[in-house]
């Protein structure tokens, strides 16, 4: 059984920086494309970053990019999301999902797992 644990959220302030991380374990992570989204209150879950399987590949929605960085380390199991630059907009509870086919997806259903989420609050 596939477990995602995501870890790293907080309270910054507006310019500040987190770098949340998630923890793959039942599996191997090489297996997976993965995924970073966002849910913030009363809004649907967004698309926020996605790698591929090897890391050759990754995908940003446009809010984010040049301020988050996804990587992965597959020998530790572990996939990253370094966010820089950090807005009250950003403020919102940050999931990472794994997906299968190992191509990574900005749609949220091309996900078979989930972790329970972290909340990340950026303060202006």
């Amino acid at each position: 059984q596939v477990q995602l644990v995501e870890s790293g959220g907080g309270l910054v302030q507006a310019g500040g920086s987190l770098r949340l991380s998630c923890a793959l374990s039942g599996r191997t992570l090489s297996s997976y494309a993965m995924g970073w989204f966002r849910q913030a209150p009363g809004k649907e879950r967004e698309f926020v970053a996605a790698i591929s399987w090897r890391g050759d590949n990754v995908y940003y929605t446009n809010s984010v990019k040049g301020r988050f960085t996804i990587s992965r380390d597959n020998a530790e199991n572990t996939v990253y999301l370094q966010m820089n630059t950090l807005k009250p907009e950003d403020t919102a509870i940050y999931y990472c999902a794994a997906d299968p086919y190992g191509l990574g997806s900005r749609r949220v259903n091309a996900y078979d797992y989930w972790g329970q989420g972290t909340q990340v609050t950026v303060s202006s």
